[in-house]
């Protein structure tokens, strides 16, 4: 790259707008972004060069261009706020309620919200914050935040780390804050440097020439919200992968054991009771609500108890040890070896298994030749019973309704109302008689049956709907969050303040100074610096070009 050398002696890159060493501005760059009646310096990143700003020959050069413009970096934030919003229109995929008629996503977007839920669905918003397009766009934020830091935190880390005291007078008259004084004496210069000692600068001379500077930390806090963020898109990016990041839904009936998912079969919990309160129906506060919803709960838990395989050998059947036991309740979730257990939903009075009975169609005392009884959750498909009958059920539906068609369907996977075709074999026949038979319904296929299946009994249990889950990002998310604050925090109480003063063989004295905000605050340092002393307060050039104007 070419280098351009100041009359000071001190070469600077191509693009540099200030003299890196003495601060006079570059010939050809007196003046930024092409203003040339400016007067007063752009100080920012004090005038060193710009990677983005030197370099456009090769493609890395045009790509981390484009990535370090701030306006790039606004665009995808708005992008992704944008897909954030139309995520939150309909539930996503992992939020489909457990007990809807079709869970299939494909099915259940289109089926409740009409040709919006299919487009929604189509364009793989169900799925928004784990889809590869989002989290592409999450990295390209992260991208844009990394380059635009770089780009401008390497330049001024090299000028703030490299000051000299010593600056061109071209540097000191067009600061903002800037005043001559034609005479001051050496008690005077004492008694400057005495006081912004005590206001706390750091104080550089070199021949006569002095800078005195405070607060320069405070420079750097954009550059730490940025770390703040980016680990916060990292943690994001991480969440989308099941080793930081599982939530899984899991129903647990009253007294059943079940392994927990995404374990491989090393955790297991037993619901050992399922507890459901509800208020008065006279309290007042909940009578408008109980009127509405018939009941309204004021406490549903889940007494459980969570053990750990072991597996002595291979293949062998684990034996369970308790590690623990705890009542699940709202807001209240167990805690265990990283993983978290909430109580999400319930279900009453769900069928446990029912016992049907086969007797003669004209028996007035349906007395019962045979009896055989079908497990609801794991129903056989063929009974043979001692009588001689053979029983073949033929179609299950555990939810039982019609759909638009009238033809029987399901509604859940959940046996909340169950009905049955049942093929009866009588004995020694090869011939067999249909039989459709629900909650409230017993219905001769053909009006020709010799035999007739009843219900004789059932059993019913509760099931407790219950969260499984763990979140290894969250501690990345809050260091993010703590450090991102940090920044705030030191770019927002602190200012870099810094004072050039320059005392010449006749006497004379040029003063300048410049902060990155607060002008008032600096404005007040130098008078209290300068007070009991000959030199001349600065002047705000900025107010008076505005006067001017």
């Amino acid at each position: 790259m070419k280098e351009i050398k100041c009359e000071c002696g001190h070469v600077n890159p191509l693009g540099t707008v200030l003299c890196e060493s003495c601060g006079k501005p570059i010939e050809g760059n007196q003046h930024i972004d092409g203003n040339d009646d400016e007067k007063l310096l752009n100080m920012r990143y004090d005038g060193t060069a710009r990677r983005s700003k030197t370099y456009n020959k090769s493609w890395i050069d045009r790509v981390w261009s484009f990535f370090s413009s701030v306006k790039v970096g606004i665009w995808l934030i708005v992008l992704a706020l944008v897909a954030s919003m139309i995520g939150t229109i309909f539930p996503q995929e992992m939020y489909i309620p457990a007990n809807a008629p079709n869970r299939d996503p494909a099915v259940f977007y289109e089926e409740q919200y009409g040709i919006p839920g299919l487009i929604y669905f189509q364009l793989g918003f169900h799925n928004l914050y784990s889809s590869w397009w989002f989290m592409v766009l999450i990295a390209l934020i992260g991208i844009s935040l990394v380059i635009c830091s770089l780009d401008r935190f390497v330049p001024l880390f090299k000028a703030l780390r490299n000051q000299k005291p010593k600056k061109h007078k071209s540097f000191l008259s067009r600061q903002r804050l800037f005043s001559e004084t034609d005479f001051v004496t050496d008690h005077d210069m004492e008694t400057v440097k005495k006081q912004l000692r005590k206001r706390r600068y750091k104080i550089t001379e070199e021949n006569g020439h002095i800078l005195a500077e405070k607060g320069r930390f405070s420079r750097w806090g954009p550059y730490v919200n940025h770390i703040g963020l980016i680990i916060i898109l990292l943690a994001a990016i991480l969440r989308s992968t099941p080793l930081f990041y599982m939530n899984e839904y899991v129903w647990v009936r009253e007294g059943d054991i079940e392994v927990l998912p995404e374990t491989n079969g090393e955790y297991y919990i037993e619901n050992k009771d399922f507890i459901l309160e509800t208020h008065d129906e006279n309290d007042e506060r909940f009578r408008e609500a109980i009127t509405q919803e018939g009941v309204v709960a004021s406490n549903f838990q889940t007494d459980v108890i969570v053990y750990k395989a072991n597996r002595p050998i291979p293949g062998a059947e684990p034996e369970l040890e308790p590690i623990a036991e705890d009542s699940i309740r709202m807001n209240q979730p167990l805690e265990f070896d990283g993983y978290e257990l909430y109580q999400s939903g319930y279900q009453l009075n769900e069928f446990s298994n029912m016992t049907f009975k086969i007797h003669e169609t004209t028996d007035s005392d349906e007395e019962a030749l045979a009896s055989f009884t079908v497990d609801l959750r794991n129903p056989e498909s063929e009974f043979e019973l001692e009588s001689g009958f053979r029983v073949v059920l033929d179609q299950y539906y555990p939810d039982y309704y019609l759909d638009d068609d009238g033809e029987p369907a399901s509604e859940t996977n959940f046996p909340r109302n169950p009905a049955f075709v049942f093929l009866v074999y009588p004995p020694n026949s090869e011939s067999a008689e249909v039989s459709f038979l629900g909650i409230g319904r017993n219905i001769d296929a053909t009006g020709e049956n010799e035999y007739k299946i009843g219900i004789q009994d059932f059993e019913m249990h509760d099931v407790s709907g219950l969260t499984f889950k763990y979140d290894r990002s969250l501690p990345f998310f809050g260091i993010g969050a703590a450090i991102f604050m940090i920044g705030v925090i030191q770019g927002m109480y602190w200012q870099h303040r810094r004072l050039w003063i320059q005392r010449k063989k006749d006497g004379s004295l040029l003063m300048a100074a410049h902060t990155n905000k607060n002008w008032f605050g600096l404005k007040k340092d130098i008078e209290i610096v300068i007070e009991n002393t000959n030199v001349n307060m600065v002047t705000d050039q900025q107010e008076l070009e505005e006067k001017v104007e």
